[in-house]
């Protein structure tokens, strides 16, 4: 097969949908464009920021895991031209495609909060944030700092990578403090631009016990506007009065804004959001029928985690296949995604649900309760079969 299939980003969604396709027996040309020499295992920083592993139990060389086979381009995508089947990288090259499939990941959009590009990580500002390789290590630095004063959470509304995550910090940094007998001496702040603790029913009372045990104070609907590093001060809207009002604090989690990268964002496979526009259940372009796109760039409106990638490489690649082979989309991705919640330590109330928000539950037990087995899985089988078995690939 001399068909030429061209993947924007060599991610989590980029790899896996890449070794599907060099497996089948008559695999296409695939190149891979990704600009990174490392890849992350992002799922785990969670448990970094709070003290668990070090920052490099997630890091991996990119050339590792680059499918046998695949063609990989180290540059950056600049624009796209799907009417002419092409694209162009920052150095001016241009590649035609059979297929496009765009996995490019998602955007951190530090500069949305004035004051927090400059000040997250650093030492002595309180502003710490897991959302990067480079930050995630100045949460555990204040964490175990903190002696007394408040420590905020912030989840403002918008999409971002695992939504479920801002909870997690503020519920392990809650437990540690309970350990270290800091309770009474540090108030937690969960601060959420949302209207409850969390979107699929099932989950919301184990998870709203979690936070009444830890006495974690918890603000809906209100949404980080900017900080003040130098006073320790956060300016925050409330979405119900239409008012700002300031939080002080000794620590600070933010959870940063996030969008779609810019160069997909100014693209005409763009949705109004900026996202790729694709059908939900194909993950096909809405107007550019050979182009595909999955993972956190793409419209699919689902969480925007790993476990989604999981359950979306599988139908790209099949619909990839059948487009090549000149037939329908038949593949079909039901939005199932997971949220492994953790609760505290060796805690984890494993959440799995679909489109309508409905559980999707793979174990033989209630999963809304917190369980040790659960919290292993996260910390320990998960990472072993994202490097060993989805990279590579495998479906489960």
């Amino acid at each position: 097969m001399n068909q030429k299939v061209v993947i924007v980003g060599g991610g989590t969604a980029g790899l896996s949908v890449g070794a599907m396709l060099l497996q089948a027996a008559d695999p296409p040309q695939v190149t891979i464009i990704e600009p990174s020499d490392k890849h992350y295992y992002q799922p785990i920083w969670t448990l970094v920021g709070a003290g668990v592993f070090d920052k490099e139990f997630s890091e991996r060389s990119e050339a590792d895991y680059i499918p046998a086979g695949a063609t990989w381009i180290q540059e950056y995508v600049e624009t796209f031209e799907p009417a002419d089947n092409s694209l162009t990288l920052r150095d001016g090259q241009r590649l035609e495609y059979d297929v496009l499939v765009v996995a490019a990941g998602i955007q951190i959009d530090w500069d949305k909060v004035p004051g927090l590009k400059e000040s997250v990580g650093k030492e002595g500002t309180g502003v710490c944030s897991n959302y990067t390789y480079q930050t995630v290590e100045s949460t555990w630095n204040n964490l175990r700092e903190l002696k007394k004063g408040v420590a905020l959470f912030t989840h403002s509304a918008g999409s971002i990578k695992c939504g479920g995550a801002p909870m997690k910090i503020a519920f392990l940094a809650a437990d540690y403090l309970q350990k270290q007998g800091l309770s009474n001496q540090v108030e937690v702040k969960y601060i959420k631009g949302g209207k409850k603790i969390f979107g699929v029913e099932k989950y919301i009372e184990p998870l709203n016990k979690v936070v009444d045990r830890y006495g974690i104070q918890v603000d809906y609907q209100r949404n980080l506007l900017r900080l003040h590093p130098e006073k320790k001060e956060a300016v925050f809207f409330n979405l119900e009065t239409e008012e700002e009002y300031i939080e002080s604090y000794d620590m600070i989690h933010v959870t940063p804004y996030q969008s779609a990268p810019d160069f997909i964002k100014s693209s005409p496979l763009a949705n109004n959001e900026g996202w790729v526009e694709v059908d939900k259940f194909t993950t096909q372009h809405a107007r550019f029928q050979n182009v595909f796109s999955l993972g956190d760039c793409s419209s699919l409106p689902t969480s925007k985690t790993g476990a989604a990638i999981r359950k979306q490489a599988p139908v790209t690649v099949a619909n990839v296949q059948s487009y090549l082979a000149g037939t329908g989309s038949e593949a079909l991705y039901d939005g199932y995604t997971s949220c492994p919640l953790v609760t505290g330590f060796g805690k984890l109330i494993l959440a799995e649900f679909d489109y309508n928000n409905e559980p999707v539950e793979s174990f033989p037990f209630d999963q809304a309760k917190e369980r040790y087995s659960m919290y292993a899985l996260k910390a320990y089988a998960l990472p072993q079969m994202y490097w060993n078995g989805m990279l590579q690939g495998r479906k489960f």
